[in-house]
């Protein structure tokens, strides 16, 4: 069991390490695409030739990242805030099963977007709003350090997803993007870097908790 739930924790880190590398295969299959000028959306949109690649290798991200919820919810029972990371972790896992795609930014930049790109935008803002909660949740939860390095997580993210935001305009006027993959990747790099943090301080904290209750046994004669 003990074992079960560390492995789960990890999730934390294998999630994110493996959402880089899908990254890079997707890229692969993607001719012409522009890591810095265009954004992740890109790689799923409809009509995209990496699209079928990025849906199927996306299920074990989500999957993954439904484990590291749970993970956290059972570990840290009686913490409430941490028990709600772990829930709000669990269910942006399950809505990477049902995000809505975009379109090429060529369709949209025509006038012919349609309602699946509208759900993709609301998708992404509650997505956003989801990390900044986890992470807002994990400025009172694990000590001085990582309540600083949350802060400053917080702080890349409300940047970086301002300029994403502000460039993202430009896609509907098929105007250049020559940035907006990279301000996109810092940000959501910046929550990869959070999950595998928040992952490696629960471990240690398991372990700290399991090695003070062997101690405290009483030795048997």
């Amino acid at each position: 069991m003990q074992k079960g739930l560390s492995l789960l924790l990890f999730f934390g880190i294998l999630s994110s390490a493996y959402y880089v590398v899908i990254n890079i295969i997707a890229t692969g299959y993607y001719p012409g695409y522009q890591t810095s000028s265009q954004t992740v959306s890109e790689l799923s949109a409809i009509g995209a030739p990496s699209r079928h690649i990025w849906v199927m290798l996306c299920y074990l991200y989500s999957f993954l990242v439904i484990g590291f919820g749970l993970g956290i919810y059972v570990v840290t029972e009686g913490n409430k805030r941490l028990t709600t990371i772990g829930a709000l972790m669990f269910f942006y896992g399950v809505s990477g099963f049902f995000w809505p795609p975009m379109h090429q930014r060529e369709v949209i930049a025509a006038g012919n977007a349609t309602m699946t790109d509208t759900l993709h935008l609301v998708f992404a803002g509650i997505t956003t709003v989801l990390m900044l909660v986890m992470i807002g949740l994990g400025v009172f939860s694990l000590g001085n350090k990582f309540r600083i390095y949350s802060i400053f997580t917080i702080l890349v993210l409300i940047v970086f997803g301002t300029l994403t935001g502000i460039d993202s305009k430009h896609i509907r006027t098929g105007e250049p993007t020559p940035l907006i993959g990279i301000w996109e990747r810092i940000n959501i790099g910046a929550f990869l870097v959070w999950a595998s943090v928040l992952s490696v301080a629960l471990l240690r904290s398991k372990k700290s908790v399991e090695e003070s209750q062997f101690v405290s046994r009483p030795a048997i004669d």
